[in-house]
Order: C-alpha cells, then structure tokens, then sequence
C-alpha cells in the first residue's frame, strides 16, 4: 500500500467517521472502497471489485468457501 494525505471539511469528516463506524470498518478503508467506486475496473478481473466487501464473521470462512457460497452440503 501507499500511504497517502487527505483535506476533508469537518462536516465530511464527521459524516465518514460515522458511516465507517457504523460499517465497522475504519475510515481508510471508507475512503478506499470509495475510491474504488469511481475508478475503473480491472477488465481481466470484474470479480474483483467485490473482493473484500463480505464479511462472513466465520474466521474460517476460507476454509468453507462452497457452504458460504452455497449453503449446506446435502
């Protein structure tokens, strides 16, 4: 990652800590999931602007990728 510095008015600032709060994410990943809604996307990859975006609260969610994404096995 690079590290970059940005200007918000207080109003702005404000609103975006309360929404990352509310997402439970914090305020640079707020600004990082904006950004990337207004900068184009991968062609090769369209599945990877979603990446990231699901949280399953399983920290072994990685492990059981099918039954998140699928439901139970029968």
């Amino acid at each position: 990652m690079i590290r970059t510095q940005i200007s918000l008015d207080e109003r702005e600032y404000k609103l975006a800590k309360a929404l990352a709060a509310r997402l439970g994410i914090s305020l640079a990943e707020l600004m990082r999931r904006a950004i990337r809604d207004v900068l184009p996307g991968d062609g090769d990859k369209p599945w990877m602007r979603y990446a990231g975006f699901v949280e399953s609260g399983n920290a072994g969610s990685s492990q059981s990728i099918d039954e998140i994404v699928y439901g139970r096995k029968d």
